[in-house]
């Protein structure tokens, strides 16, 4: 019996992911998104590429979308530390709730006018592209080389963990406007209010809920049975998808859920999960490379391009108007340096996520269904091409990129040549530089810091002292426990000149 309907598709699989996997290893060196490739290698398989497989099968790809994002979200809760949690959680939190509802406001009106669609229609695009994509900022935060200061990191990643319920909820609620013979009466606006408490409320209860319990039996099970590092992962992959199918189910946002659940387990059971973490990470790749595949291979680039030009434009209004505002409003609040904020800003990526909630309109027979798939498409590949490839400049360029710690000339550059444990006592700095003095002379150089800084500080926070630059050198516990000096140089009439470290 012939076995060429089992071998033949294998082979071309298997073989696409390994030559797509080796192309990734080379465009990250370059700067590019590893999950550039496998968009392209999808492309490539499809009816227009040399491939030339016809695949149309948007209930698989919504399917097999929804769990690789489900495991990638469960990986990056589990890496995730509670103390990171707090730091970026407020923050991220406003970017993942009013920030996506403004992002797609903005961007809704954009397309209106850019493609002359009904406002409610414009509106579900908007809703479409508003959110950030977990795999793509998980993915490029480790491959692009570039260690950030605990604040945009975590803010970033908390927020493509958090952001996926409200895209969700304004995507289905939108398809619900645009499908009806008439606007909703208000008791319909409460209705889908409830389903978005709803979304959340089952989220975070179930998510933190069985976390709880699951890592009480993860450490018992770990200690009675000893299972080796690939069992283990097993087990938190089957549990973290349980808990995503069954808030889904109940009518809780998944995502939501099997993010805080591995949170949760992650730092409840950290001795018992650590060693699943290398093979969690091998799952969380595939998850992605299968994917990106299977949503390229969805895409026919002759289709694409004629909205080319217009969808150019909705992802030119999402980077450069609708995503800004949307930080500078959620965050110039809670007192952001402007440079984090023009960071966040433009790391805004897109991945997977709007691809996948361009499905939703397909299955709900909007009419023109295929257009907002393939402008969803052009704004992923323009955000991979252009945010992430930019993601190291743009780092280094607005100051929120911290120095390797194995290159002491990088160290001495941003910390300076000079520095003082937290608790020296300010004022005798300021006597002994000839500073201007501080109103209370009893404040250490960490205290006056953490007071004039109005923020928990992170390590490569600067602030400005006369003369002087001081920077957070070293935290532990939210604690400053080292503060480094650099010192301008002044002319004859007291104005700073040159940049040199204190000596």
């Amino acid at each position: 019996m012939s076995l060429d309907f089992l071998a033949l598709p294998l082979l071309t699989a298997s073989a696409l992911v390994l030559l797509s996997l080796v192309a990734g290893l080379f465009s990250a060196r370059l700067g590019l998104s590893f999950l550039l490739v496998f968009l392209v290698a999808g492309m490539l398989l499809g009816e227009d590429g040399p491939g030339g497989v016809l695949f149309e099968d948007f209930r698989l790809a919504f399917w097999v979308g929804n769990v690789a994002l489900a495991v990638i979200l469960l990986d990056g809760g589990l890496r995730t530390q509670y103390a990171t949690f707090r730091t970026g959680l407020r923050p991220a939190l406003l970017l993942a709730t009013v920030g996506v509802v403004v992002s797609a406001a903005l961007t809704g009106l954009g397309a209106w006018w850019l493609l002359g669609w009904d406002w409610r229609l414009a509106l579900l695009l908007g809703a479409i592209v508003g959110s950030t994509d977990a795999a793509a900022v998980f993915s490029l935060l480790q491959t692009s080389g570039v260690r950030l200061n605990e604040r945009v990191a975590s803010t970033l990643e908390i927020e493509s963990g958090l952001n996926d319920p409200m895209a969700v909820f304004l995507t289905l609620a939108l398809i619900g406007l645009a499908t009806a013979a008439e606007t909703p009466a208000p008791a319909g606006a409460w209705t889908m209010l409830l389903a978005l408490a709803q979304q959340f409320g089952w989220g975070l209860l179930l998510g933190t809920g069985l976390g709880w319990v699951l890592a009480d039996g993860l450490r018992w099970l770990t200690r009675v049975t000893r299972p080796g590092g690939g069992v283990r992962a097993l087990l938190l992959l089957s549990a973290g998808l349980a808990v995503f199918a069954l808030t889904t189910w109940i009518g809780g946002s998944g995502f939501l859920a099997v993010y805080v659940f591995g949170l949760v387990l992650g730092n409840r059971s950290r001795g018992s999960v650590a060693p699943a973490l290398q093979a969690m990470d091998g799952y969380a790749w595939m998850a992605q490379a299968g994917m990106f595949l299977l949503l390229g291979l969805l895409v026919t680039p002759t289709e694409a391009l004629r909205t080319l030009l217009p969808a150019l434009g909705v992802a030119a209004v999402l980077m450069a108007v609708a995503r800004p505002v949307a930080v500078w409003l959620c965050l110039a609040p809670l007192r952001f340096p402007p440079r984090e904020i023009v960071f966040i800003a433009w790391v805004g990526l897109r991945g997977a996520v709007p691809i996948v909630l361009a499905v939703f309109p397909l299955m709900a027979g909007v009419e023109g269904a295929k257009t907002f798939f393939n402008i969803a498409f052009v704004v992923v590949l323009a955000s991979l091409l252009l945010q992430g490839a930019t993601l190291p400049w743009a780092a280094r360029r607005t100051g929120v990129a911290l120095p390797d710690q194995d290159d002491p000339a990088a160290v001495r550059r941003v910390f300076g040549d000079f520095e003082v444990p937290a608790d020296t006592p300010m004022a005798a700095l300021c006597q002994f530089y000839g500073w201007p003095t501080v109103e209370d002379e009893r404040l250490t150089v960490g205290e006056w810091f953490r007071r004039t800084c109005q923020r928990p500080p992170v390590e490569g926070d600067q602030l400005r002292w006369g003369p002087a630059e001081l920077s957070v050198r070293r935290v532990r516990a939210g604690s400053i426990e080292r503060v480094g000096i650099r010192i301008e140089d002044t002319d004859e009439d007291g104005n700073g000149t040159t940049s040199t470290p204190a000596r």
